[in-house]
């Protein structure tokens, strides 16, 4: 059974700093190309980032590019996203997103942890 887990997501402060992780459990990570999306209230669910499967090609959202940056630990089976100088806009459900690098319609969800930036 595949299993996508968040954690590290919490209130900060703007201009703060949040790291959120993901623990992927049940595949074979290192064939999966992994990114972060978010979702905020009212809004429909956004890439922020995303990472290829083995050399770390990594793109990002205009919205977050020189903020945020995406790393995966293939030993681990775990991804990062490092979010500094967080606006109030940041705030959303950051949900760990997970497809095959070959058979494309397989793809997971982690079930989201929440990131929230107000003073």
């Amino acid at each position: 059974q595949v299993q996508l887990v968040e954690s590290g997501g919490g209130l900060v402060e703007p201009g703060g700093s949040l790291r959120v992780s993901c623990a992927a459990s049940g595949l074979t990570f290192s064939r999966y190309r992994m990114s972060w999306y978010r979702q905020a209230p009212g809004k429909e669910r956004e890439l922020v980032a995303s990472i290829a499967d083995t050399d770390d090609f990594a793109n990002y959202a205009d919205s977050v590019k020189g903020r945020f940056a995406i790393s995966r630990d293939n030993a681990r089976s775990t991804v990062h996203l490092q979010m500094s100088y967080l606006k109030p806009g940041d705030t959303a459900v950051y949900y760990c997103h997970a497809r095959h690098k070959a058979l494309t319609n397989v793809a997971y969800w982690g079930q989201g942890t929440q990131v929230t930036v107000s003073s």
